[in-house]
Protein backbone atom coordinates (compact mmCIF):
# COMPACT_ATOMS: atom_id res chain seq x y z
CA UNK A 1 0.00 0.00 0.00
CA UNK A 2 1.54 3.14 -1.13
CA UNK A 3 1.15 6.32 1.50
CA UNK A 4 1.73 9.75 1.18
CA UNK A 5 1.92 11.29 4.24
CA UNK A 6 2.43 14.99 5.55
CA UNK A 7 2.35 14.49 9.06
CA UNK A 8 2.88 18.35 10.26
CA UNK A 9 0.63 20.96 9.58
CA UNK A 10 -1.41 23.61 11.98
CA UNK A 11 -4.79 24.69 12.62
CA UNK A 12 -6.06 28.24 12.43
CA UNK A 13 -5.29 28.57 16.15
CA UNK A 14 -1.35 28.67 15.06
CA UNK A 15 -0.52 32.23 14.57
CA UNK A 16 -0.58 33.18 10.91
CA UNK A 17 -2.76 30.24 9.75
CA UNK A 18 -5.44 31.06 7.62
CA UNK A 19 -8.98 30.63 8.91
CA UNK A 20 -9.68 28.12 6.40
CA UNK A 21 -7.55 25.57 8.32
CA UNK A 22 -10.07 23.54 9.16
CA UNK A 23 -10.95 19.63 9.33
CA UNK A 24 -12.71 19.75 6.02
CA UNK A 25 -10.74 22.27 4.13
CA UNK A 26 -7.53 19.90 5.21
CA UNK A 27 -9.56 16.76 4.24
CA UNK A 28 -10.66 18.17 0.49
CA UNK A 29 -7.50 19.80 -0.11
CA UNK A 30 -5.61 16.29 0.91
CA UNK A 31 -7.63 14.84 -1.17
CA UNK A 32 -6.78 16.74 -4.47
CA UNK A 33 -3.48 16.64 -3.58
CA UNK A 34 -3.05 12.77 -3.35
CA UNK A 35 -2.21 13.09 0.17
CA UNK A 36 -3.42 9.10 2.05
CA UNK A 37 -2.02 10.83 5.71
CA UNK A 38 -2.41 14.00 7.50
CA UNK A 39 -1.34 15.30 10.95
CA UNK A 40 -4.11 17.24 12.67
CA UNK A 41 -1.63 20.27 14.07
CA UNK A 42 -1.97 21.71 17.01
CA UNK A 43 -3.91 18.77 19.32
CA UNK A 44 -2.85 20.78 22.55
CA UNK A 45 -4.64 23.93 21.76
CA UNK A 46 -8.17 22.77 23.82
CA UNK A 47 -10.50 24.64 21.11
CA UNK A 48 -8.71 22.58 18.08
CA UNK A 49 -8.57 19.44 20.32
CA UNK A 50 -12.07 19.88 21.18
CA UNK A 51 -12.91 20.08 17.43
CA UNK A 52 -10.61 17.29 16.35
CA UNK A 53 -13.19 15.24 18.81
CA UNK A 54 -16.33 16.22 17.21
CA UNK A 55 -14.82 15.91 14.01
CA UNK A 56 -13.12 12.43 13.88
CA UNK A 57 -13.30 9.32 14.84
CA UNK A 58 -11.25 6.62 14.86
CA UNK A 59 -10.46 4.53 11.65
CA UNK A 60 -9.93 0.93 11.15
CA UNK A 61 -6.44 1.05 10.92
CA UNK A 62 -4.70 1.69 14.28
CA UNK A 63 -3.76 5.36 15.87
CA UNK A 64 -5.40 6.58 12.83
CA UNK A 65 -8.56 8.92 12.54
CA UNK A 66 -10.96 9.99 9.53
CA UNK A 67 -13.50 12.19 9.11
CA UNK A 68 -16.70 10.56 8.07
CA UNK A 69 -17.37 13.54 5.03
CA UNK A 70 -13.42 12.11 3.86
CA UNK A 71 -13.13 8.62 4.37
CA UNK A 72 -9.71 8.21 2.46
CA UNK A 73 -8.05 10.81 4.44
CA UNK A 74 -6.38 9.79 7.32
CA UNK A 75 -5.20 11.34 10.80
CA UNK A 76 -2.24 11.22 12.75
CA UNK A 77 -2.66 13.28 16.27
CA UNK A 78 0.44 15.83 16.02
CA UNK A 79 1.17 19.26 17.38
CA UNK A 80 4.49 21.71 17.07
CA UNK A 81 5.88 22.99 20.36
CA UNK A 82 8.38 25.20 21.15
CA UNK A 83 10.87 24.66 24.40
CA UNK A 84 12.94 27.70 25.74
CA UNK A 85 16.29 26.32 27.35
CA UNK A 86 19.54 28.07 28.32
CA UNK A 87 23.13 26.22 26.33
CA UNK A 88 26.26 27.70 27.38
CA UNK A 89 25.20 30.69 28.38
CA UNK A 90 22.58 31.44 25.54
CA UNK A 91 18.52 31.04 25.25
CA UNK A 92 17.75 28.68 22.86
CA UNK A 93 14.65 28.80 21.15
CA UNK A 94 13.54 25.33 19.41
CA UNK A 95 10.42 23.45 17.79
CA UNK A 96 9.62 20.13 18.04
CA UNK A 97 7.35 17.88 16.07
CA UNK A 98 5.50 15.39 18.73
CA UNK A 99 3.50 12.46 17.02
CA UNK A 100 0.63 10.12 18.94
CA UNK A 101 -0.82 7.35 19.07
CA UNK A 102 -4.34 8.71 19.95
CA UNK A 103 -6.52 12.05 21.06
CA UNK A 104 -6.59 10.93 24.44
CA UNK A 105 -2.29 11.05 24.81
CA UNK A 106 -2.56 14.22 23.41
CA UNK A 107 -5.16 15.58 25.86
CA UNK A 108 -3.49 13.93 28.62
CA UNK A 109 0.30 15.12 27.54
CA UNK A 110 -1.56 18.86 27.25
CA UNK A 111 -2.70 19.01 30.50
CA UNK A 112 0.59 18.15 31.64
CA UNK A 113 2.66 20.51 29.73
CA UNK A 114 0.40 23.54 30.95
CA UNK A 115 2.25 24.00 34.15
CA UNK A 116 5.02 24.74 31.56
CA UNK A 117 3.05 27.30 29.76
CA UNK A 118 0.24 28.81 28.08
CA UNK A 119 -1.58 26.28 26.38
CA UNK A 120 -4.19 28.01 25.10
CA UNK A 121 -2.41 30.84 23.34
CA UNK A 122 -1.16 29.37 20.68
CA UNK A 123 -1.94 26.44 17.98
CA UNK A 124 2.08 26.20 18.72
CA UNK A 125 2.44 26.13 22.77
CA UNK A 126 6.02 27.40 24.17
CA UNK A 127 7.25 25.55 27.27
CA UNK A 128 10.06 26.75 29.45
CA UNK A 129 11.77 23.41 29.67
CA UNK A 130 14.93 21.75 28.39
CA UNK A 131 14.02 19.45 25.29
CA UNK A 132 15.12 16.25 27.43
CA UNK A 133 12.33 17.28 29.88
CA UNK A 134 9.87 17.20 27.01
CA UNK A 135 10.76 13.95 26.00
CA UNK A 136 10.50 12.54 29.36
CA UNK A 137 7.59 14.22 30.09
CA UNK A 138 5.87 12.97 26.91
CA UNK A 139 7.19 9.40 26.72
CA UNK A 140 6.08 9.31 30.41
CA UNK A 141 2.20 9.21 29.04
CA UNK A 142 3.02 6.89 26.43
CA UNK A 143 6.24 5.17 25.15
CA UNK A 144 4.85 5.33 21.33
CA UNK A 145 4.90 9.12 20.75
CA UNK A 146 7.28 10.07 18.53
CA UNK A 147 9.34 13.02 18.86
CA UNK A 148 11.63 14.98 16.37
CA UNK A 149 13.07 18.33 15.49
CA UNK A 150 11.08 20.46 13.38
CA UNK A 151 11.89 22.61 10.03
CA UNK A 152 15.75 21.82 11.71
CA UNK A 153 17.88 24.31 9.65
CA UNK A 154 14.92 27.27 9.42
CA UNK A 155 17.42 30.68 11.39
CA UNK A 156 14.63 31.24 14.21
CA UNK A 157 13.37 28.19 15.87
CA UNK A 158 15.14 25.21 15.27
CA UNK A 159 17.60 23.24 16.26
CA UNK A 160 20.10 23.74 14.18
CA UNK A 161 18.97 27.88 13.52
CA UNK A 162 21.27 30.18 12.97
CA UNK A 163 20.13 32.71 15.79
CA UNK A 164 18.86 30.21 18.02
CA UNK A 165 20.06 26.56 17.75
CA UNK A 166 22.53 24.57 18.77
CA UNK A 167 25.06 22.50 16.39
CA UNK A 168 24.36 19.04 17.44
CA UNK A 169 21.41 17.01 18.47
CA UNK A 170 22.75 15.99 21.97
CA UNK A 171 23.38 20.11 22.41
CA UNK A 172 19.43 20.24 22.59
CA UNK A 173 18.29 16.80 23.23
CA UNK A 174 21.20 15.91 26.09
CA UNK A 175 20.73 12.45 27.55
CA UNK A 176 17.37 11.49 26.07
CA UNK A 177 19.56 12.44 22.18
CA UNK A 178 18.83 8.38 21.59
CA UNK A 179 14.76 8.94 21.94
CA UNK A 180 15.15 11.41 18.45
CA UNK A 181 15.27 8.69 15.46
CA UNK A 182 14.36 11.94 12.44
CA UNK A 183 14.66 15.10 11.66
CA UNK A 184 12.51 17.25 9.65
CA UNK A 185 14.88 19.00 6.63
CA UNK A 186 12.51 21.99 6.56
CA UNK A 187 11.86 23.99 3.14
CA UNK A 188 15.04 25.63 2.71
CA UNK A 189 17.22 22.51 2.75
CA UNK A 190 16.91 19.21 1.38
CA UNK A 191 18.49 15.56 2.02
CA UNK A 192 21.39 16.16 -0.23
CA UNK A 193 22.40 19.33 2.00
CA UNK A 194 21.68 17.35 5.46
CA UNK A 195 24.02 14.35 3.76
CA UNK A 196 26.88 16.54 4.17
CA UNK A 197 27.33 16.49 7.97
CA UNK A 198 28.46 12.79 8.80
CA UNK A 199 26.76 12.58 12.34
CA UNK A 200 23.66 13.13 10.45
CA UNK A 201 23.48 9.62 8.71
CA UNK A 202 21.66 7.61 11.47
CA UNK A 203 18.65 10.04 11.28
CA UNK A 204 15.64 9.75 8.79
CA UNK A 205 15.33 12.76 6.95
CA UNK A 206 11.57 13.50 6.68
CA UNK A 207 10.11 16.22 4.66
CA UNK A 208 6.51 17.51 5.37
CA UNK A 209 4.52 21.08 4.54
CA UNK A 210 4.64 22.95 8.33
CA UNK A 211 1.64 24.07 6.22
CA UNK A 212 -0.57 27.11 7.94
CA UNK A 213 -3.26 27.23 4.61
CA UNK A 214 -4.86 24.18 3.44
CA UNK A 215 -4.58 25.36 -0.68
CA UNK A 216 -2.61 22.40 -2.30
CA UNK A 217 0.53 24.80 -3.02
CA UNK A 218 0.95 24.70 0.21
CA UNK A 219 -0.06 21.71 2.03
CA UNK A 220 1.56 18.26 1.06
CA UNK A 221 4.41 20.72 -0.60
CA UNK A 222 7.03 18.44 0.97
CA UNK A 223 5.51 14.66 1.79
CA UNK A 224 7.03 11.07 2.54
CA UNK A 225 6.13 8.24 0.55
CA UNK A 226 5.63 5.02 2.23
CA UNK A 227 5.30 1.33 1.09
CA UNK A 228 3.52 -0.38 3.56
CA UNK A 229 1.85 -3.60 4.24
CA UNK A 230 -0.79 -2.42 6.53
CA UNK A 231 -1.61 1.46 6.98
CA UNK A 232 -1.57 2.30 11.08
CA UNK A 233 0.27 4.40 13.60
CA UNK A 234 2.90 1.97 14.57
CA UNK A 235 3.76 0.96 10.75
CA UNK A 236 4.51 4.47 10.00
CA UNK A 237 6.63 4.92 12.99
CA UNK A 238 8.56 2.11 12.69
CA UNK A 239 9.14 2.79 8.48
CA UNK A 240 10.54 6.11 9.58
CA UNK A 241 12.80 4.66 12.71
CA UNK A 242 14.07 1.91 10.65
CA UNK A 243 14.80 3.79 7.82
CA UNK A 244 14.16 1.11 5.42
CA UNK A 245 14.01 1.61 2.09
CA UNK A 246 11.61 -1.20 1.32
CA UNK A 247 9.01 0.45 3.23
CA UNK A 248 10.55 4.83 3.28
CA UNK A 249 10.28 5.37 0.12
CA UNK A 250 11.44 8.71 -0.46
CA UNK A 251 10.74 12.23 0.20
CA UNK A 252 9.33 14.63 -1.97
CA UNK A 253 11.07 17.86 -1.58
CA UNK A 254 10.74 21.80 -2.94
CA UNK A 255 13.65 22.95 -4.91
CA UNK A 256 15.42 24.43 -1.10
CA UNK A 257 15.99 27.78 -3.30
CA UNK A 258 12.10 28.59 -3.21
CA UNK A 259 12.48 28.18 1.14
CA UNK A 260 12.42 31.70 2.28
CA UNK A 261 15.50 31.17 4.21
CA UNK A 262 18.13 29.51 1.55
CA UNK A 263 20.41 32.26 1.09
CA UNK A 264 21.19 35.13 3.31
CA UNK A 265 19.73 39.01 3.03
CA UNK A 266 17.61 41.73 4.89
CA UNK A 267 14.11 41.71 3.65
CA UNK A 268 13.63 45.27 5.28
CA UNK A 269 16.51 47.03 4.26
CA UNK A 270 15.78 45.03 0.48
CA UNK A 271 19.37 43.46 0.38
CA UNK A 272 19.33 39.86 -0.85
CA UNK A 273 19.18 37.47 -1.59
CA UNK A 274 23.29 37.26 -0.96
CA UNK A 275 25.49 33.88 -2.30
CA UNK A 276 27.11 31.98 0.96
CA UNK A 277 30.18 33.64 -0.26
CA UNK A 278 29.35 37.12 -0.78
CA UNK A 279 27.40 36.98 2.40
CA UNK A 280 30.71 35.88 4.43
CA UNK A 281 32.62 38.56 3.23
CA UNK A 282 30.13 41.41 4.55
CA UNK A 283 30.81 39.28 7.59
CA UNK A 284 26.74 38.81 7.63
CA UNK A 285 26.28 42.87 8.24
CA UNK A 286 23.42 44.34 6.21
CA UNK A 287 25.40 46.96 4.10
CA UNK A 288 23.21 49.46 3.74
CA UNK A 289 21.74 49.45 7.78
CA UNK A 290 24.77 47.34 9.64
CA UNK A 291 22.85 45.40 11.13
CA UNK A 292 23.13 41.59 11.39
CA UNK A 293 21.79 39.73 7.89
CA UNK A 294 19.51 36.57 8.43
CA UNK A 295 22.09 33.94 7.80
CA UNK A 296 20.59 31.63 4.96
CA UNK A 297 20.20 27.99 5.62
CA UNK A 298 23.12 27.13 2.81
CA UNK A 299 25.48 29.11 4.80
CA UNK A 300 24.81 27.18 7.97
CA UNK A 301 24.75 23.97 6.90
CA UNK A 302 28.60 24.81 4.88
CA UNK A 303 29.32 25.65 8.52
CA UNK A 304 28.31 22.10 10.08
CA UNK A 305 29.22 20.19 6.98
CA UNK A 306 32.25 17.45 7.11
CA UNK A 307 31.68 15.84 3.92
CA UNK A 308 31.50 17.77 0.21
CA UNK A 309 28.78 18.80 -1.99
CA UNK A 310 27.08 15.71 -3.69
CA UNK A 311 28.19 13.14 -1.25
CA UNK A 312 25.35 10.10 -0.81
CA UNK A 313 25.13 8.18 2.31
CA UNK A 314 25.00 4.42 2.15
CA UNK A 315 20.61 3.18 2.66
CA UNK A 316 20.11 6.88 2.43
CA UNK A 317 16.15 7.46 1.49
CA UNK A 318 15.81 9.04 -1.97
CA UNK A 319 14.29 12.12 -2.68
CA UNK A 320 12.75 14.17 -5.72
CA UNK A 321 11.81 17.83 -6.07
CA UNK A 322 8.64 19.23 -7.02
CA UNK A 323 7.03 22.66 -7.43
CA UNK A 324 3.30 22.71 -6.29
CA UNK A 325 1.23 22.14 -9.52
CA UNK A 326 -1.18 25.67 -8.97
CA UNK A 327 2.47 27.61 -9.29
CA UNK A 328 3.41 25.48 -12.55
CA UNK A 329 0.15 26.25 -14.21
CA UNK A 330 0.26 29.93 -13.67
CA UNK A 331 3.91 30.16 -14.72
CA UNK A 332 3.12 27.94 -17.70
CA UNK A 333 0.66 30.58 -18.63
CA UNK A 334 2.58 33.32 -18.03
CA UNK A 335 1.25 34.73 -14.77
CA UNK A 336 3.41 35.33 -11.83
CA UNK A 337 3.30 32.76 -10.18
CA UNK A 338 5.03 34.43 -6.72
CA UNK A 339 2.06 36.36 -6.02
CA UNK A 340 -0.04 34.27 -4.06
CA UNK A 341 -3.14 36.26 -5.02
CA UNK A 342 -2.71 34.78 -8.01
CA UNK A 343 -2.56 31.19 -7.36
CA UNK A 344 -6.19 31.71 -5.54
CA UNK A 345 -7.26 33.25 -8.68
CA UNK A 346 -10.24 31.72 -10.52
CA UNK A 347 -8.47 31.04 -13.77
CA UNK A 348 -5.91 29.30 -11.86
CA UNK A 349 -8.06 27.11 -9.74
CA UNK A 350 -10.53 26.07 -12.25
CA UNK A 351 -7.49 24.87 -14.25
CA UNK A 352 -6.15 22.59 -11.35
CA UNK A 353 -9.75 21.26 -10.73
CA UNK A 354 -10.05 20.50 -14.44
CA UNK A 355 -6.67 19.00 -14.39
CA UNK A 356 -7.46 16.96 -10.99
CA UNK A 357 -10.90 15.77 -12.16
CA UNK A 358 -9.34 14.19 -14.99
CA UNK A 359 -5.63 12.73 -14.14
CA UNK A 360 -6.81 11.84 -10.35
CA UNK A 361 -4.89 14.17 -7.84
CA UNK A 362 -1.58 16.81 -8.12
CA UNK A 363 0.73 14.34 -7.27
CA UNK A 364 -0.46 11.72 -9.90
CA UNK A 365 0.39 14.26 -12.51
CA UNK A 366 3.17 15.99 -11.49
CA UNK A 367 5.24 12.32 -11.32
CA UNK A 368 3.06 9.14 -13.20
CA UNK A 369 0.60 11.45 -16.00
CA UNK A 370 2.28 10.70 -19.50
CA UNK A 371 3.39 14.42 -20.74
CA UNK A 372 1.96 13.30 -24.65
CA UNK A 373 -1.53 13.22 -22.28
CA UNK A 374 -1.17 16.39 -20.27
CA UNK A 375 -0.38 17.82 -23.46
CA UNK A 376 -3.69 17.05 -24.74
CA UNK A 377 -5.20 19.24 -22.09
CA UNK A 378 -2.31 21.79 -22.44
CA UNK A 379 1.01 21.93 -23.81
CA UNK A 380 2.30 24.74 -22.14
CA UNK A 381 1.45 23.50 -19.04
CA UNK A 382 2.95 19.68 -20.06
CA UNK A 383 5.99 21.48 -21.13
CA UNK A 384 6.52 22.98 -17.88
CA UNK A 385 5.94 19.70 -16.00
CA UNK A 386 8.29 17.74 -18.45
CA UNK A 387 10.99 20.22 -17.23
CA UNK A 388 10.01 20.20 -13.55
CA UNK A 389 10.75 16.41 -13.90
CA UNK A 390 14.04 17.14 -15.72
CA UNK A 391 15.21 19.68 -13.21
CA UNK A 392 15.61 22.17 -16.01
CA UNK A 393 14.07 24.95 -14.40
CA UNK A 394 15.87 28.27 -12.32
CA UNK A 395 15.00 29.38 -8.90
CA UNK A 396 15.95 32.97 -7.28
CA UNK A 397 16.71 32.12 -3.91
CA UNK A 398 14.72 32.96 -1.23
CA UNK A 399 15.96 35.23 1.73
CA UNK A 400 14.84 36.76 5.16
CA UNK A 401 11.37 35.01 4.78
CA UNK A 402 10.81 36.28 1.46
CA UNK A 403 9.86 32.74 -1.11
CA UNK A 404 12.23 31.79 -4.17
CA UNK A 405 11.53 32.91 -7.50
CA UNK A 406 10.40 29.96 -9.52
CA UNK A 407 11.92 30.66 -13.44
CA UNK A 408 10.28 28.07 -15.99
CA UNK A 409 10.96 30.05 -18.95
CA UNK A 410 7.77 28.27 -20.94
CA UNK A 411 6.18 30.29 -23.62
CA UNK A 412 2.26 29.49 -24.13
CA UNK A 413 2.28 30.27 -27.33
CA UNK A 414 3.97 27.68 -28.46
CA UNK A 415 2.87 24.96 -31.00
CA UNK A 416 2.12 21.39 -29.14
CA UNK A 417 5.16 20.00 -31.52
CA UNK A 418 7.66 22.55 -29.59
CA UNK A 419 6.73 21.31 -26.02
CA UNK A 420 7.16 17.59 -26.76
CA UNK A 421 10.51 16.21 -27.26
Amino acid sequence: MKIYADLHVHSRFSGGTSKDMTISKLSQFAKLKGLNVLGTGDAFHPSWLKELKLNLEESQYEGLYVNPLFPQIYFIVECEVGTLFEFKGKIRRIHHVILMPSLDVAEQISDMLSFYGEIAVDGRPVFKIHPSELIDLTLSVDENCFIFPAHAWTPWWSIFGAFSGVNRIEDCYGDRSDKIYAIETGLSSDPSMNWRISWLHKYSLVSFSDAHSPWPFRLGREACVFNLDRLSYSSLISAIKDKDPKRFLMTIEVEPAYGKYHWSGHRKCGVGPIPPEEARKLNYICPVCGRKLTKGVEDRVEELADLPAGYVPENSIPFIKLLPLQQIIASALGVNSNNVSNLYSKRIWNIYLELVSHFASEFSILLEASINKLAEFSPPIAFSIKRIREGKYRVIPGYDGVYGEILLNSNPSHSIGEYII
